[in-house]
């Protein structure tokens, strides 16, 4: 499975990105789907995930601000992203774990990584 990320850039505090990634196999949607950030000097971290069965959790950082989703027509899992804050700059990557109906926040369960697209929050 490849995953393509797209749609980060520069946005003010307070402003709005959605981010797209793209699965390269209809298998996905037998797939926990989920998002990670790096930060400049820390380490990866989980943001959000999506099950099979479109459960959804978050971090507790950005619940309230982001919304994760998916659309297993298109292979593609979104991360809408609200209220964004200088803390949210980083590389967000996509992973995918499966085939699977379980859904975690732990690194290490997903096989399966995008390159990363770059989000930077900057006044």
């Amino acid at each position: 499975v490849q995953l393509q990320a797209s749609g980060g850039g520069l946005v003010q505090p307070g402003g709005s990105l959605r981010l797209t990634c793209v699965a390269s196999e209809r298998s996905i949607n037998v797939y926990t789907l989920a998002w990670f950030r790096q930060a400049p000097g820390k380490e990866r971290e989980f943001v959000a995930a999506i099950s099979s069965g479109a459960l959804t959790l978050y971090a507790d950082s950005v619940k309230g601000r982001f919304t994760i989703s998916r659309d297993n027509a298109k292979n593609t899992v979104y991360l809408q992203m609200n209220s964004l804050e200088l803390a949210d700059t980083g590389v967000y990557f996509c992973a995918a774990d499966g085939p699977t109906f379980a859904i975690t926040g732990e690194e290490d369960e997903y096989t399966y990584w995008g390159q990363g697209t770059q989000v930077t929050v900057s006044s």
